[in-house]
């Protein structure tokens, strides 16, 4: 392995530690009710949708992939639906012999 490589890895595993302490940290001061409440619990989704909307626009297994994960998150809880949509790339891909 290359030592830029190394710096670049212990860098970003800083940075995600960094950013995972700082919410246990200081999440005890954030506001729990009213409109600050409901934009936290819309956070999760908020997030799903931006990872996944542009990786729809790849390809037809990810088409399918979104399209699974969209009718998931409707009836599923949220980590469920990220492994169904997960599951459902890969078994498109290997059908269509893009893995």
């Amino acid at each position: 392995m290359q030592l830029d490589n190394v710096v670049a890895m212990l860098a970003m595993t800083a940075v995600t530690y960094l950013t995972r302490i700082t919410g246990i940290l200081i999440g005890h001061r954030l506001p729990v009710e009213g409109r600050a409440r409901q934009a936290l619990d819309a956070l999760p989704i908020a997030v799903l949708t931006a990872v996944i909307a542009p990786a729809v626009t790849n390809g037809p297994a990810e088409m399918i992939a979104g399209a699974v994960t969209v009718l998931a998150v409707t009836r599923l809880p949220l980590i469920a639906s990220i492994a169904i949509g997960t599951v459902t790339v890969v078994f498109c891909r290997s059908l269509m012999g893009l893995a």
